[in-house]
């Protein structure tokens, strides 16, 4: 019975941990793609639709890529038990 509840307590904060992770791989994303429209010699300096929707996939992908990897190395840890 303590077995179990420790376990689903293990579960449930690897879950919130994974959630933060994914929130902040997809702020960094955005941020870091607004970022380059905004600064990048060359490009005209402003903000447009274009650039938000690129900035949303690029935060998308970020938050994907690094739920995956996390998902990845989690069964990796568990597997080597």
């Amino acid at each position: 019975m303590v077995e179990q509840q420790q376990r689903q307590d293990a579960d449930q904060a690897a879950e919130a941990r994974r959630q933060r992770a994914g929130v902040v791989a997809f702020l960094v994303g955005l941020v870091a793609t607004l970022g380059f429209f905004a600064f990048f010699p060359g490009l005209p300096h402003v903000i447009d639709w274009g650039a938000v929707l690129a900035a949303l996939a690029v935060g998308g992908l970020a938050r994907w890529s690094c739920l995956s990897r996390m998902t990845r190395t989690a069964g990796r840890k568990s597997g080597s038990r």
